[in-house]
């Protein structure tokens, strides 16, 4: 029996761009996503984790995820969606309309549960996936894994992989095509350079196996990278990417879904292209009169739904007057300044690292001091986020206790 899927991830609903809201974008994309479902027929959505982008996520973001769910099976009364969380959800938060969603056949995967001996509840992460009421295929729904969600293993990369491998045994009947979803970093797939948001999930220096995922199942569906694309060159293991670009270090990535067919034995996949609202763009400039010029080429108009700009700009000494200068050039062009960055040229440097290695050998005091200050080096003097603190703070209690 065929099935249809579109394979989405990584919304980050509720994210502000530095500091822009980006509502309007969220809800052009999902406009876009349901009609997708209605012209592909797709029987079942697949929403790889992050669908918010912190775990405490705004009220405004959550009324737009459960309009859509609503709207889309709405019109669509044959569609089954499951979603799992990611490294960005709250996973209890994310569940707690499991009663109501249920009823409109969306399943959330968030939480790892154990029964009272402490062993995993593996059957409640296999999902069948239905078509008339009948079981057509089976879903394995695999939320981000934290530390002890996970089988017993020497490390956390073994434990996830472990993870998959034990549900795949309990499948109550593998004659039927199996899918996987995972929020995980696979081994073999490519970041995006700088990309902070990419690098948050435990494990990710040497990422997951794609072996575990290339025998016996039909397709993979993974999360937490933004790029779209196939994972070492296997067909049916792939990242969707996000439907926005989440920072300026994702400017060359397209956005896209993807369209899944299985046919029995037979997976057709196909990578659709998305529309965003709003793009990104980078003025790299050897001086602030080469900012400027460039500035003057940009085009002019309303920037109300307008590409954000990132001005990179060489500086041979300080610059008070640059940010007012940049501003009152941009006035009347179509784009909106997100980020502007002054960096020293490169006979300018020498002070600047000298005095860098002296603070840094003041950061020895703490670990954690440490790595955040060189958080901010690496990222342009973005704080580190929340999320990395807390896991960095586990390792750091981990190692000294040892």
């Amino acid at each position: 029996m065929e099935m249809r899927i579109i394979h989405t991830a990584d919304w980050h609903l509720g994210q502000t761009f530095h500091d822009f809201d980006r509502k309007r974008e969220h809800l052009h994309f999902l406009g876009e996503l349901k009609r997708r479902i209605g012209t592909y027929a797709a029987d079942v959505l697949l929403i790889a984790g992050d669908v918010f982008d912190s775990p405490n996520p705004p009220a405004d973001a959550q009324e737009m995820l459960y309009r859509f769910l609503h709207e889309a099976i709405a019109e669509n009364p044959q569609l089954q969606v499951i979603i799992i969380a990611g490294n960005h959800d709250s996973a209890g938060r994310l569940e707690a309309p499991n009663p109501l969603l249920k009823l409109l056949n969306i399943t959330v995967r968030g939480v790892v549960r154990r029964d009272v001996n402490g062993e995993i509840d593996y059957s409640r992460l296999i999902v069948p996936l239905t078509q008339g009421g009948q079981t057509v295929a089976w879903c394995l729904a695999v939320p981000y894994l934290r530390y002890g969600d996970y089988p017993p293993a020497e490390n956390y990369t073994k434990g996830v992989e472990q993870m998959f491998l034990n549900l795949y045994e309990r499948i109550p009947d593998k004659r039927l095509p199996v899918v996987a979803m995972g929020h995980l970093q696979a081994s073999g797939s490519e970041l995006s350079a700088n990309d902070k948001s990419e690098r948050v999930v435990v494990g990710g220096l040497e990422g997951v196996s794609p072996e575990v995922f290339s025998r016996g199942f039909a397709y993979t569906a993974l999360g937490h990278l933004h790029r779209t694309q196939k994972v070492s060159g296997h067909e049916n293991i792939r990242y969707a990417g996000s439907p926005l670009p989440m920072s300026f270090a994702e400017t060359g990535n397209r956005q896209n879904i993807i369209l899944v067919e299985i046919d029995g034995k037979q997976t057709h996949i196909e990578t659709a292209a998305l529309s965003p609202l709003t793009g990104l763009r980078t003025i790299r400039a050897s001086s602030v009169q080469d900012a400027l010029q460039q500035i003057a080429g940009l085009p002019e108009g309303d920037n109300a739904d307008a590409d954000y700009l990132e001005i990179r700009v060489r500086i041979g000494e300080p610059e008070p007057s640059l940010p007012h200068r940049i501003e009152e050039a941009l006035k009347g062009k179509a784009v909106r300044l997100a980020r502007l960055a002054a960096l020293p040229h490169e006979n300018t440097t020498s002070a600047i690292k000298q005095t860098v290695a002296s603070f840094e050998e003041l950061q020895r005091i703490t670990p954690m001091h440490m790595a955040t200050e060189a958080f901010k080096r690496q990222y342009g003097g973005d704080d580190m986020p929340q999320a990395i603190k807390t896991i960095l703070q586990q390792v750091i209690n981990e190692a000294e206790n040892l």
